[in-house]
């Protein structure tokens, strides 16, 4: 990440230094969970406010529906926030969040997996605001 992008998103930048981080004590090879875990207790540290399994209401033409969509996390009540530990992360699970992000009117995701050697991750805009 440059300087520019910290200036012009500096809370997505900030969960992505968390990560980086978590990523760099543990590792890659342990469950989801784990990291989880690890990062709630990073965003602490770094006072990034946040809400862990957070639910959000998923809108149908407007209106809530009766089964809430469960975030890893929301970061300043603006930013979904998915982890996985999977070999790759796939077209599926980028179709995933930005159903996510549609569905729930966020206008940024991020998607990290701690699965690899080097941590993989992606940040989408939800454009259809």
């Amino acid at each position: 990440m440059s300087l520019e992008s910290e200036k012009r998103d500096p809370q997505t930048y900030a969960i992505i230094g968390a990560t980086m981080e978590v990523q760099s004590v543990l590792g890659h090879g342990f469950l989801e969970a784990v990291y989880q875990d690890a990062l709630e207790r990073e965003l602490l540290s770094r006072r990034i406010p946040f809400f862990r399994e957070h639910s959000i209401p998923v809108l149908y033409k407007g209106l809530p529906l009766s089964t809430p969509y469960r975030a890893d996390f929301v970061c300043y009540d603006a930013i979904i926030v998915e982890l996985k530990a999977a070999k790759k992360l796939t077209q599926i699970d980028d179709a995933q969040m930005l159903h996510y992000l549609h569905a729930t009117g966020f206008e940024r995701g991020l998607l990290f997996n701690f699965a690899t050697p080097q941590l993989e991750f992606k940040r989408f805009i939800n454009s259809l605001r």
